[in-house]
């Protein structure tokens, strides 16, 4: 059969939602740079004005014509061997997103997505399409299923009385001001094309919301919601980390072995754990200096930008300070925490450490003749649930203590600024992480929202504002803050707000 009638009959069975689903998938906003031809990126017009027309004349041609230059450019494409392209890219993320909307057209060629693959050294396990999506667009894709076309024509309006972001913008004059998305499919188009402005105009992206959440916030919940959902539960869902679908990330492995007992034991448990959540998992036995350098090396690789998350578990001997190396070498601790984190494959990405050492020599010693002979080091049970608790220490009662509490139990230290940094304030209103933090408080108090949550949202929200210092230099800054959490529940706001107390009322 001719390509083009293969085309043309692909497209038709796609259904306008879908098709506005692979669009947005397709022209991804965080595409890496450092590939070859990545200096030929999609323009402003390639990526947004296909869905400006389609919302303005409600008719889905330009977006056809978008997806037939695709898969003609990929039936045409020839896999060079060893450098990575931006088409190989491209051409992932495309498969990707027709595996996961179940689109792929049957004219697809499949051993280049295996070629390209091999290019970017993947294991078995990595050739797995859910890798291949990114989270945070599958997070955006949710918040549009939740909303209604009111509530997204309702973020439109809103977004159009931003004059100065708008101002210039070709295509936002292409949708004009009131709009109709309830055909099919351009509901989803007009909050594709509101995402996808908002990142090129560097106002969201996947770890900053704020401005997309600002936009829901002022949609009429009545109107605007699906049945079920809520202004409040769609903004929430823009408050976790996106680590969506399988793998859930990238689990390093690092232990040492000579001279600590039950080495082989650690290993086994946190590869079985990371499994069981869905990572990835790599290891590497008696770790030295140069090991830590080939594995940072190798986390540069291309591939890794395709994880959403990072997990390193780190397990020596230690001090205060240094952890010591197979090799009997020690490394400063700071610096392995500071160097991985560098790593820009996994920039704007959760990235947790698992430091597993001593970091001194004193004991919370506990005294007294009823605990002698109590211990939770001795033994393993032999019975239990399958996969991850058939290994693990039988905790019993005996072994349990709750009238001792170590003295570090429980407080969080919420600091305005990191150490050796300012903490800004302004003329006329003071600390400005103490407005921060009250304004965010009081918003979210009756949404039931951790302190936790609130603490790393002020830290998104602090940090992207600018400052500038009050002396002769007027430097201009940013302010960073960061809380230390020794808390073994979660600390909830009130849900009701209290009413402010009458000075004058007599006490009851």
């Amino acid at each position: 059969m001719d390509e083009v009638i293969q085309v043309t009959q692909w497209l038709s069975s796609i259904t306008p939602r879908k098709k506005a689903k692979l669009f947005f998938f397709t022209t991804h906003a965080d595409a890496p740079s450092p590939m070859v031809g990545s200096n030929d990126v999609d323009t402003h017009e390639e990526t947004q004005l296909p869905l400006a027309t389609t919302v303005a004349l409600h008719n889905f041609k330009n977006i056809d014509e978008f997806l037939k230059k695709k898969v003609n450019t990929f039936s045409c494409y020839n896999v060079i061997e060893n450098e990575i392209t931006k088409t190989d890219y491209e051409y992932l993320r495309f498969y990707s997103a027709c595996k996961y909307l179940d689109v792929v057209p049957p004219f697809l060629d499949l051993e280049k997505i295996s070629a390209i693959q091999n290019k970017f050294e993947m294991t078995d396990e990595e050739r797995d399409y859910r890798l291949l999506l990114d989270s945070a667009d599958l997070v955006l894709e949710k918040v549009c299923d939740s909303l209604e076309p009111a509530g997204v024509s309702q973020m439109w309006t809103a977004l159009r009385k931003d004059r100065n972001l708008i101002r210039g913008v070709k295509t936002i004059d292409i949708i004009g001001f009131f709009v109709d998305p309830n055909p099919t499919g351009i509901k989803e188009c007009l909050f594709f094309f509101i995402v996808r402005f908002l990142q090129k105009a560097d106002k969201i992206n996947r770890v900053n919301t704020n401005r997309l959440e600002r936009l829901i916030a002022q949609c009429d919940e009545s109107s605007s919601c699906e049945e079920g959902k809520t202004i409040d539960f769609i903004i929430d869902s823009l408050r976790f980390y996106p680590t969506e679908l399988y793998p859930f990330g990238f689990c390093l492995i690092m232990r040492v072995i000579e001279g600590r007992d039950g080495a082989m034991q650690e290993i086994e448990k946190t590869m079985e754990i990371s499994r069981h959540l869905g990572m990835i998992t790599h290891t590497e036995k008696n770790p030295t200096k140069e090991t830590i350098e080939l594995v940072k090396k190798e986390l540069m690789k291309p591939k890794y930008q395709f994880y959403s998350s990072f997990t390193c578990w780190f397990m020596s001997h230690g001090d205060s300070n240094s952890m010591v190396l197979a090799d009997g070498e020690t490394i400063e601790r700071e610096w392995f925490l500071t160097s991985f984190p560098d790593i820009s494959t996994f920039q704007l990405k959760p990235k947790v450490f698992f430091m597993v050492s001593c970091r001194g020599a004193n004991k919370f010693s506990l005294k007294g003749d009823e605990f002698e002979g109590q211990s939770a080091t001795c033994d393993y049970y032999g019975i239990g649930s399958a996969l991850i608790r058939n290994r693990m220490l039988d905790i019993t009662d005996s072994v349990r203590d709750i009238s001792y509490v170590q003295p570090m139990m429980d407080p969080l230290v919420a600091y305005s600024t990191i150490l050796d940094h300012l903490s800004g304030r302004a003329n006329t209103h003071g600390s400005i992480y103490v407005d921060r933090a009250c304004v965010l408080m009081s918003e979210n108090i009756s949404r039931g929202r951790s302190l936790t949550e609130i603490l790393e949202h002020l830290s998104q929200d602090l940090h992207e504002i600018l400052q500038e210092t009050m002396d002769e230099d007027r430097i201009v800054y940013k302010q960073a803050c960061h809380y230390d959490s020794f808390f073994r529940k979660t600390l909830k706001l009130p849900y009701t707000r209290h009413p402010k107390e009458d000075v004058h009322s007599a006490p009851q």
